[in-house]
């Protein structure tokens, strides 16, 4: 199973975030229907579900549901700061097309 991972810059945020708001480092990645291309990345920090599928990079948890791992397989998570601001960005193979959002995609 090609599950998604997190990367060091994305586990190093994730762990900065959760330590601020004094909750546990778990990042949940989703999929929802909408946005300009078909479908939306959902980011929240979490607790795990029953079902979740799970990954850990440098002692943080990426959680991701079974519907939204359809979608997600074979994908990396980044934290990228650049001019444009900084953001959590998903490196997806399966997405055939996006858009100038970066948080929207369609398969």
């Amino acid at each position: 199973m090609d599950i998604p991972l997190l990367t060091k810059n994305a586990a190093a945020r994730v762990r900065a975030i959760a330590d601020k708001q004094g909750k546990p480092a778990m990042l949940r990645l989703g999929v929802d229907g909408g946005g300009c291309a078909g479908f939306t990345y959902r980011f929240e920090l979490s607790e795990p579900e029953e079902g979740d599928v799970t990954s850990e990079t440098d002692g943080v948890t990426l959680l991701v549901d079974t519907v939204s791992l359809d979608f997600l397989k074979g994908s990396a998570v980044d934290y990228v700061e650049n001019l444009g601001g900084a953001s959590f960005q998903v490196t997806n193979p399966q997405a055939a097309s996006g858009c100038g959002c970066g948080s929207s995609f369609s398969i």
